[in-house]
């Protein structure tokens, strides 16, 4: 059965979540953004306590989605459960990779969005199950199509960070202690985008496979279709750009803010235009 996120338990718990991912966004902010360069603390002894920590709304904003979104007859995925699944995500995706690169300054990038997010199935809430949720063309498809986004959003706020650093070196500021170089990031920020790429390239041939599967028919030439495809180009453009004329710096930025927007107009922009817009 679905948990309402409008009733007062509901309500409680997805505040109380929101607002232990704020409480830890401003701790890394604190910690790991500094005004000044100064002496860095020591990481490590630190890094245990600050995943464990990092658990305990993760795993309440899953069990949250989980019982919002699973239920008897299908997937509940309105457009704030989408956003939500695609954070949630999002931190579980660099919550794993900050165990291979030192990336804490993100957190507090990251653990905002999340926090906006986990209110978001309060705010929009699912009236009724997606059709055809219980093939598994359909649950590939959403499966790829998720990580993809998810990653897409990683890449979109790893840019955000490169330009305050960038900004700031400019300046002729001290560099932040707890950063990592600012090409080490630029190099992890194509890594993600290319796997992003391919898990895009995935989502879109899926998703014609799965209109053939279920209507006999292929994909509509639709407003989802057509930023999907273009979202694509402009990814594919941006990879294209960095192999034959090592694009980097400011031109990134642009390239994957653009892509990501694209991208977010493709599925999010449809999804809340059909059902917050026009009620379908």
């Amino acid at each position: 059965m679905l948990a309402n996120p409008s009733t007062t338990p509901g309500i409680l718990l997805h505040l109380t979540c929101a607002l232990l991912y704020a409480a830890l966004a401003f701790y890394f902010w604190q910690r790991h953004w500094p005004g000044r360069r100064a002496a860095a603390p020591d990481w490590g002894s630190h890094r245990g306590l600050e995943h464990a920590a990092l658990l305990v709304p993760f795993t309440l904003h899953g069990w949250l989605l989980y019982t919002s979104i699973i239920g008897s007859d299908g997937l509940y995925l309105s457009v704030g459960n989408a956003l939500s699944l695609i954070l949630w995500l999002t931190v579980l995706i660099y919550g794993l990779g900050s165990y291979f690169y030192k990336l804490d300054g993100l957190h507090a990038l990251v653990l905002p969005a999340a926090a906006v997010a986990v209110l978001l199935p309060m705010a929009f809430p699912s009236t009724r199950a997606l059709a055809h949720t219980e093939t598994a063309a359909f649950k590939a498809h959403l499966l790829i199509s998720m990580a993809a986004y998810s990653l897409f959003t990683i890449a979109s706020l790893h840019v955000l960070l490169m330009a305050i650093i960038e900004k700031r070196l400019h300046a002729g500021a001290p560099p932040y202690a707890n950063m990592p170089p600012l090409l080490t990031l630029e190099t992890l920020l194509f890594r993600i985008i290319g796997v992003g790429f391919v898990l895009l390239t995935l989502t879109i041939v899926s998703g014609v496979m799965f209109s053939e599967e279920l209507f006999g028919k292929p994909a509509r030439f639709t407003h989802k279709t057509v930023f999907g495809v273009l979202s694509w180009l402009i990814f594919a453009a941006l990879l294209s750009g960095r192999a034959f004329y090592g694009w980097r710096g400011r031109t990134a930025v642009r390239w994957t803010l653009a892509g990501f927007l694209t991208l977010v107009l493709a599925y999010i922009g449809s999804k809340f235009v059909l059902e917050v817009i026009l009620g379908r």
